[in-house]
This record gives C-alpha cells, structure tokens and sequence, in this order.
C-alpha cells in the first residue's frame, strides 16, 4: 500500500505574504516527495482550537508566525531548547503522541552568517539593534556561538533589559544613545527593527564608524540591500541580507515533517528573489 501523502501548514493572521509555501514546495517538488504545504489564517482567537484539530486532520505538523508565536509556546505539549531560550514557537510537530515545539530561527540566522560570512563568529562584540521577538532569536544565536559580550540597544531601554535579563551574563541593555561609542569596537552588527523596511530610507545606524573587519547583517529582506546594508557596502564592509535566515529557518521543520534535510540552493534564493520583486 502507497505511504500516504504528509500533509504540513503555515498559519497567521493574516497570511497571504508568507513566503513559505513556495519555500516548501520547491523542495517537495526538488525532492520528489508526496506531499502539502499550505497557508492557513487562523485568527488568534481560533489558534487554540486549530491546534487540537490538526492530528485529526492529518497534519505532521507546520509553522507558525506572527501573532501565534508566543500562544504555541503556551499550548504545545513540550518544547525544545531553543523555544525556551527565546519563549516563543515557530515550529510544530509530533513525536511519541506529543504536540512538540521548536524555534528555527535562531538556527537560521546562524546558518545565514555561515553561508555568507564564514568566520562571523569569531568576534568578542555584537550589536543588536532592537528588541522584540527577533532579537531574542538573535541573541540566543549568538550565545550559543560564545560570543562573549553582546550589547542590545533599544529606543524604550526597560525591553532590552528586559531581553538582556534573561539571558544572563555577557548581555547588556543601552540606550540608542550609546550606539556612537560601540559602533568603533563593533565586530557583528545586527540590526532587527522594521527601520529601513519597505522603501524607508532611514538609517538605524551609520556604519561608517565600525572597524573595517566589521561584519553587518539585517534581518529585513524586503528591500533585499536596505539602506544599511548598501552604506555598510559602500564603506567596504562585509555584508548578509535577511533573505537567508528565512530560507535556512525552513530546514529543520521540513526535516521533521517530510523526513529530508533539505539544502539552501542558489535556484532555491534566486526563485524566492524573484517573487519578492515580482510583489512589489
């Protein structure tokens, strides 16, 4: 009898720009394997009720993305390591009768600087700009890679320290103030605000005070080169677009569901650029 076709999903609300589904079904189709991968919108009031159907209705398990990361952190059965470091859930699936949860990000945006800027992580200074659910991802990358000294600045300070709290020794909260004196001592700087997103041609901040082997990296990848990345180009400094960390974030949930690590293609990346232009 023919294995039965594996079913996995994305849900938010609302839905409709994720980017996953072609992800996905590039690597179905790569792969040759039978099998879905669909957007669903599930209101937040209805999230707890789609989880409790989603065995029934076949589903190996799926992704989740704003606003339903922190209420998965709360319904799954267990969680992995990453999602409690980062208290929130981007990944499902079942294992032994449980509705597991997982994080893929910070793994993501690792496996980005990896691709991009091997070596990124031999520096003892980062500088995260922001505060929210990415930068949590962030830091936890960074912890887990050693970095010794990783400074969060925010403009509302009580968030980063708030953030750099619960993560311990090695993370500091600053004021966007402080940003001029760290900029000069700076290995890796991260920037995940919304600033420069969409055509905004702000400047979180000037790079042309950071040290020549300064890596930086922003997780916006819409435009692809945002005003940071193009000035930190032109003062001749290594840079990573936010495009990998969302294709790289999508491994481990395919490995899970379909059983195939898949791989991060340059026909993978150039197919998912192509849409993004194709959207604007």
């Amino acid at each position: 009898m023919a294995e039965a076709s594996k079913k996995a999903f994305v849900c938010g609300h609302p839905i409709a720009h994720s980017r996953s589904p072609k992800i996905h079904g590039f690597w179905l189709k790569h792969y040759g394997i039978e099998g879905s991968y669909t957007a669903i919108d599930v209101a937040p009031e209805d999230f707890s009720a789609f989880l409790k159907r989603l065995e029934a209705e076949g589903f190996a398990g799926g992704n989740v993305t704003i606003p339903h990361k922190e209420a998965a952190f709360r319904l799954v059965d267990r969680r992995d390591a990453a999602a409690e470091a980062i208290g929130a859930v981007n990944t499902l699936w079942y294992e032994d009768g449980q509705l597991w949860g997982g994080n893929t990000d910070a793994y993501g945006f690792a496996a980005n600087l990896d691709e991009y800027a091997p070596g990124w992580d031999k520096t003892d200074t980062a500088l995260v700009l922001g505060a929210g659910g990415a930068a949590r991802a962030i830091v936890h990358a960074l912890k887990q890679r050693s970095i010794r000294d990783i400074r969060i600045v925010n403009r509302t300070v009580a968030r980063a320290e708030e953030l750099a709290a619960s993560f311990g020794a090695g993370v500091s909260a600053h004021p966007l103030a402080a940003t001029g004196e760290f900029l000069p001592e700076t290995g890796l700087l991260i920037n995940t605000t919304s600033v420069g997103m969409h055509g905004n041609e702000e400047l979180p901040v000037d790079p042309s005070a950071l040290p020549d082997r300064a890596v930086v990296t922003d997780i916006v990848y819409v435009p692809l080169e945002t005003p940071l990345l193009a000035a930190a180009r032109a003062r001749g400094l290594k840079t990573v677009d936010g495009l990998g960390m969302l294709l790289h974030q999508a491994v481990l949930g395919f490995e899970r569901w379909f059983g195939v690590k898949p791989e991060v293609t340059r026909e993978l990346r150039e197919m998912i650029v192509a849409d993004l232009g194709a959207a604007r």
